[in-house]
């Protein structure tokens, strides 16, 4: 189910629309009558719950949205997956490394204190208890997730890798909020993807596991970087493409978290930073970002005792995987 919303587009969706095992529902996760009417009249064995207003930014303009889809939301979605006819066997929470709070040296690890220090991360501690609250009440198979900035291919214009991208592409500079020491730890979409997989087929229901990256990089950095990509400048003009704006009202110097107990299941990030980015931006034409990108659509099936296992198709979103040749979108 998806809203919709401004940073949402239907054409993220073109590569799966035609398969068997998928339906789309246009609706809003706080509407009650609507998620209900879904869990009465479908058998649903699993929930990613990712639905969520994220820009920090914005939360600090108007929290009460935050409130409403972050906190409003989860609790809508947990009563009706709670009480549905046919029983979930797992929902997960995807939450967020911002709950913990900034940190200049301490890693944080899944038994770190919440410390949040905005109304977006307020929001998502928030729901964190709520979900945890129906484990402890009903036993209801719950699993939570915090992660690392994600990036990747179709991201939307008002986080920071886009954005950079979109200035660069319309020919503006890359503009960084004050002059604190900022940086943060970023994992490509499909590392993150495989990391929700993996926690759903071997993860422990009633835990939280965080899920991070040991790839860090302050945002003036990556700024220069992104413009030696797209604008292929010297080092000497590289710096003529930034500039330094006013700060937003609190900004967290970093979020370092530590993913040790996901890496005993057997997950670790594969995609490297530069081949990540590459994927991101990697053709610009008429000052857009055309990405081509080797999709892997899962597959998820459940054995007799209940497990899951995870299974999956290439996709390759025009003309065929160079890998397998597969044309079948």
């Amino acid at each position: 189910m998806l809203q919709l919303d401004y940073c949402c587009s239907p054409r993220s969706l073109e590569g799966i629309e035609n398969r068997t095992n998928y339906t789309f529902i246009q609706g809003d996760v706080c509407n009650p009558h609507l998620v209900n009417h879904i869990f009465m009249t479908e058998n649903i064995d699993v929930i990613f719950h990712l639905a969520a207003k994220t820009h920090v930014e914005s939360s600090f303009e108007c929290p009460s949205i935050f409130q409403r889809v972050n906190v409003d939301g989860t609790r809508v979605l947990l009563d009706a997956a709670h009480r549905a006819r046919h029983q979930p066997l797992r929902f997960i929470y995807v939450s967020t490394d911002e709950v913990y709070g900034t940190s200049l040296d301490e890693a944080f690890d899944e038994s770190s204190p919440l410390r949040p220090t905005n109304p977006y991360a307020a929001t998502k501690a928030t729901a964190e208890y709520l979900v945890r609250s129906y484990w402890d009440k009903y036993k209801f198979p719950i699993i939570i997730t915090r992660s690392n900035n994600i990036y990747g291919p179709r991201q939307f214009t008002e986080k920071v890798i886009p954005r950079f991208l979109t200035l660069l592409q319309n020919d503006k500079k890359c503009t960084i909020q004050g002059t604190l020491p900022i940086s943060r730890h970023f994992l490509f979409v499909s590392d993150a993807i495989q990391a929700f997989l993996l926690v759903l087929e071997k993860g422990t229901v009633g835990d939280v596991y965080n899920v991070g990256t040991s790839f860090e990089i302050p945002i003036i950095q990556l700024a220069r970087e992104l413009v030696r990509m797209v604008k292929n400048e010297t080092e000497s003009e590289v710096n003529e493409w930034t500039e330094f704006v006013a700060s937003r009202p609190q900004v967290d110097l970093r979020y370092p978290i530590r993913s040790d107990k996901l890496q005993q299941l057997g997950w670790k990030a594969e995609v490297s930073w530069a081949e990540g980015i590459r994927q991101t931006g990697s053709i610009i034409h008429k000052r857009c970002i055309i990405t081509w990108h080797r999709w892997w659509v899962p597959t998820v099936s459940m054995t007799k005792d209940n497990s899951f296992r995870i299974g999956g198709t290439c996709r390759w979103k025009r003309d065929g995987c160079p890998d397998c040749r597969n044309t079948d979108i």
